[in-house]
This record gives C-alpha cells, structure tokens and sequence, in this order.
C-alpha cells in the first residue's frame, strides 16, 4: 500500500468508529473496490449529514453512532431539498455545485446498499425505504464547462520553461530582503524546481509525486513508477514516462539529496524535506508540495496556479502533440471522458492552427 493510502486508511479506521454499526458494515464492503481516500471522504460525508440529522431533532441520537435506521427509513423528500439548501447556504463552508452533488452521491451509494445489497437475519433488506432513489443527481462536471474555468489559470507554451526558471533563480530577487525566505530557498531551490519539472513534463498527480521513492526512478529510460489512482492492486506500479527536461532538474537535485537532506539510508522516498531542529531528512507531505507551489506561482504573477493546475498545463501542452488516447494513459484517465477538457482547452489554439494553414 503506498504512503497516501497508508495514512488515510488510519484515519479511516478512526473516523469509521465515530459512524452507526451500519455505515462500519457499508466501509468494510466498499474496501476491496474503493481507495481508502473515497471512503474517507464517505465516512466525512456522513458525519456532515448525521450531525445535521441531530441539530435539525430528526435523529433522537446524542451522537452519530446511535442514529438508526429506523430515522433514515422515515425521512422524507423536504428533509433531503433541505440539507441541499443547508449545504449551499451555510455561513461556515459553504460547498459549491460540484460538492453538494458529491456529498448527495455519498448519501445514495449508503442508502443504496441499505436497501437493495445488505440484509437482516430474515433476509430483509436493512432500509425497508430509500428516499435516496427518489434523488436525481445531474453531472454538473462538463468537460466543456471545467475547460473554461481553467482557461487563463494555466501555464502556456513558453511558461512552462519560465516557471521552473523562476524558482531557480527569479524567486530569490524577489525576496531578497527577507532573510529567512531567501535561506529556506536556496535549500530547497533545486528540489523545488524537480518536483515542479517532473508534474510538468510527466503529468503526475501529486499524490503521484508524494508516494515515489528512489527506486521508482529509471533515469537511463525516463521512467517511473508509481502508484495510479483507482488501481487497487496495491503490487502494481505503473510506468510513466516523462521528458528530457525533467531528467535535468532530477539529477541536479539527486546530486544533492543525501547530503543536503541528510536521508538516512532507511529512507526511500524520492523528495526530502528537512524539518527545523531535525536531524533526518523525511518524506515530504501533500500538504507542503502544495504550499511551496502556490508560494511561487504568487510572486510568479500566476496567483490560481496550483499543483493540479501544472497538472493541468503538462495535459494542455500534451495534448496538443498527441492524441486523446495517448493523453488519457500518459494522465492515467479511467476514460477518455475526462481528458476531453483538454480537447477543450486547445480549440482556440486549433482554430488558430487552421487559419494559419490556409493563408
């Protein structure tokens, strides 16, 4: 099981125990199909809406794990319109479209098993009524319609390139009035620009990027291996190539990750980040590739750049020299449905590409 994976299916097993018996049975039955990452975000799903159930008095339970089924069963279509409405107009978090539409899926995929998958001791289903059913949930992810949120907010052409420059080597004009930032770069500056090479002309996600180790590294082949998402064979690895440019920014970097990061020699992970105090160097979190991206994209002038925005931008420029078949793998797509934003976000460049053809 890779590292993400690990951590999440410990918060999993925590988070689980806050549930009724019913939703732990649901877990165990999803676990064989669904990453622990998905079920956690079930389980919080979950939490959300029972905590809702309880303030709203339509649960009598003091806490989630004594709501019952009997209280889902009778529940009724105004009860589900308005935890909609609470979730769009909430002071607190408010969840776009998108987010409601994921947290209702939640709720049908439970109500679902209730229902028509588990049963009692007489082989009756556990929910003898599934208000869920009655709930119609539109895709509101349109390729088309997530291509024109991104346009303007990615990295183009000649940007690429720019981008890794600058956190080499522009980042440190700009804060070269601040001491401790100007210092935590230069540490960091060539790992930085790796890790941003490599999503940039590989394409990994950053859960990708997080769970590599050394040894995933084939460097003669410009390969890696990694661990895809929505494959749950937790053995297989699959490769991944990536482009010249990479392979420059990993050597300068590797050329100094033992000894500037001072990895011990149980430590496998690929990128290193060595804590204030720390004697060892350790694999580098999510959470800190994330910051240290949206760091540089706001002196960068790309202030909505994120990690899955370069993501993004490697897709763009992919695209444009090959088809979708060959995005979709490169990307590790379930299907061609999602790589279609690309093929959105390219159509002015297309048209563009026409018109020069026929002067």
């Amino acid at each position: 099981m890779n590292v993400q994976k690990e951590l999440d299916r410990i918060k999993l097993d925590d988070k689980v125990l806050g549930m009724p018996w019913f939703v732990q049975q649901f877990i165990d039955y999803k676990l064989p199909d669904l990453s622990p990452s998905t079920l956690l975000e079930y389980v919080r799903d979950y939490e959300t809406f029972f905590n809702w159930l309880r303030g709203e008095g339509l649960s009598a339970a003091e806490k989630n794990t004594e709501v019952t089924l009997k209280e889902l069963e009778v529940l009724r279509m105004e009860t589900v319109v308005s935890y909609r409405i609470f979730l769009t107009t909430k002071r607190e978090g408010t969840n776009s479209r998108i987010t409601v539409s994921r947290k209702l899926s939640s709720l049908r995929s439970l109500f679902h098993y209730l229902s028509q998958i588990a049963e009692d001791e007489e082989f009756y289903p556990l929910l003898k009524r599934n208000i869920m059913a009655k709930i119609e949930i539109k895709r509101i992810h349109k390729p088309k319609d997530t291509a024109a949120k991104l346009k303007g907010k990615i990295l183009e052409e000649d940007e690429l390139l720019e981008f890794i420059g600058y956190i080499l080597e522009g980042y440190a004009k700009d804060v070269e009035k601040n001491k401790q930032a100007l210092y935590a770069h230069e540490l960091n500056k060539e790992r930085d620009a790796s890790i941003t090479s490599l999503i940039l002309n590989s394409g990994l996600r950053v859960s990708e990027v997080v769970n590599l180790n050394v040894d995933d590294l084939d460097m003669n082949n410009k390969m890696l291996y990694v661990y895809r998402k929505g494959n749950n064979d937790e053995t297989f690895k699959t490769p991944v190539y990536f482009r010249e440019q990479a392979k420059d920014d990993l050597t300068a970097y590797l050329n100094l990750r033992q000894t500037r990061y001072k990895a011990p020699k149980k430590e496998k992970a690929l990128f290193l980040a060595l804590a204030n105090g720390q004697n060892e160097g350790s694999r580098m979190t999510k959470r800190a590739i994330q910051a240290m991206i949206i760091k540089y994209a706001k002196r960068f002038g790309k202030p909505y750049l994120t990690v899955h925005k370069l993501r993004h931008s490697f897709a763009t420029d992919y695209y444009l020299q090959n088809d979708i078949y060959k995005t979709k793998e490169q990307l590790g797509h379930a299907s061609t449905e999602t790589t279609e934003v690309y093929a959105h976000l390219t159509d002015k460049t297309m048209s563009e590409a026409i018109e020069r053809r026929t002067e």
